[in-house]
């Protein structure tokens, strides 16, 4: 088991996180644990979704933060595997498949 030392003001932040679903920049850099110039980064290259309503701070949705984090999936093989045998299922019409 991991152990993170993680301090009662940074908890209290998490909660505070958890709760919203419009995040202000400080807010999103607690909930993705990155550094502020990768955030920036990620919003310059347009990277994220966000918000600048009046050209000022940066909002982002906890939703569109959820979708970038988990972008690149890995997919397990049992997985792929089920995926594989449904395609095939739907695709032979009742066919029997061997293995």
């Amino acid at each position: 088991m991991v152990k993170y030392n993680i301090s009662a003001e940074d908890l209290q932040k998490l909660k505070i996180v958890n709760q919203k679903s419009i995040l202000s920049f400080k807010e999103a850099l607690v909930y993705l644990d990155v550094s502020e110039s990768f955030l920036y980064k990620l919003t310059s290259k347009k990277s994220i979704g966000f918000a600048k309503p009046n050209g000022g701070k940066i909002y982002f949705k906890k939703e569109d933060l959820d979708m970038w984090m988990l972008q690149n999936m890995s997919t397990s093989e049992s997985v792929k595997e089920g995926e594989i045998m449904n395609h095939l299922k739907k695709n032979y019409n009742g066919e029997k498949i061997y293995r």
